[in-house]
């Protein structure tokens, strides 16, 4: 069934459906990552690694490694943390990145983001190397993700594109706009659309009537980090919403009960697009690790 023209009338169940196979399917990606985790280890000697870098102390930064190295061990995946001070500057931080870039018992780095102010995040991006970019933020990989090559996407547009795939929406011949620009969501987001044949418009905090070209979308991607931009009659009637935003108060980009009314499918927050997120870093881990193991 292709849910993209489907109508409000089954909102609920729909609304309903979604929001579990977002998270049985990050659980069905983890449980088959740590069954591949497990046969690597065996077949090499050697526990694929994630190697997580941060700068500071933000709390929802810190809470978001400690749960990505909590999945981490229940995957099979072997976790090192590096936790540098807030007032660690771009040249000790690339530093660190080339280091663990350098190191052949590390197969996958995450550097945690944003960063402060005074750090330049490109170049801390650009000392990952690209074959230990599992978070897929380096120029390397959106390049080979662009042009379809063998490498690795940014995490939350590959775990959306994984969930759109789960619930049969093809976005083959439909028109999709992604509200959001940044290099590591809106802009690979768009780009993993296009390459499936979807019609793409980039909207942003400049576009001038934003409500007029969500109208026209098959598919929204919400990913512009402004707590409930998106309202309900904004939408097409049975659009499919995909909230990629999180703000303070478990907020998304989209007011969930007005859009809920008019989409035929739409993602909650929290719960929706981020258990794919983890699931997709996690994938790529041990994929990384399989690359370089020769295996």
């Amino acid at each position: 069934m292709d849910h993209v023209s489907g109508t409000a009338g089954g909102t609920s169940q729909a609304l309903k459906a979604l929001g579990e196979d977002g998270t049985s399917l990050a659980r069905k990606i983890v449980e088959e990552t740590a069954e591949r985790a497990a046969q690597l280890t065996e077949r090499t000697g050697t526990a694929p690694c994630l190697a997580t870098v941060l700068v500071g102390e933000d709390p929802a930064s810190v809470t978001y490694v400690r749960m990505k190295q909590n999945r981490c061990r229940k995957a099979g995946i072997e976790s090192r943390h590096v936790a540098l001070p807030a007032a660690t500057g771009t040249e000790e931080l690339v530093a660190t990145l080339r280091k663990l870039s350098d190191d052949p018992g590390v197969h996958g780095i995450l550097l945690q983001h944003p960063m402060g102010a005074h750090i330049d995040e490109r170049a801390a991006f650009e000392a990952i190397a690209p074959e230990k970019d599992v978070d897929g933020v380096t120029f390397a990989s959106f390049a080979t993700m662009s042009f379809g090559l063998p490498g690795f996407v940014s995490c939350t547009p590959g775990g959306i594109m994984r969930l759109l795939d789960a619930y049969d929406v093809d976005p083959s011949g439909k028109r999709a706009v992604v509200v959001g620009r940044s290099a590591i969501l809106g802009k690979p987001a768009g780009m993993l659309l296009l390459a499936r044949d979807a019609t793409v418009t980039y909207c942003h905090s400049r576009t001038a009537d934003l409500s007029a070209a969500l109208r026209e979308a098959d598919i929204v991607v919400a990913a512009v980090g402004r707590p409930r931009l998106i309202r309900g009659q904004d939408l097409k009637p049975g659009a499919v919403v995909v909230d990629a935003g999180y703000n303070a108060g478990n907020v998304g980009d989209v007011d969930f009960d007005s859009a809920a009314e008019r989409a035929s499918l739409i993602t909650p927050v929290p719960g929706g697009v981020g258990p794919m997120t983890i699931a997709t870093l996690l994938e790529q881990t041990v994929t990384a690790a399989a690359r370089q193991l020769g295996v």
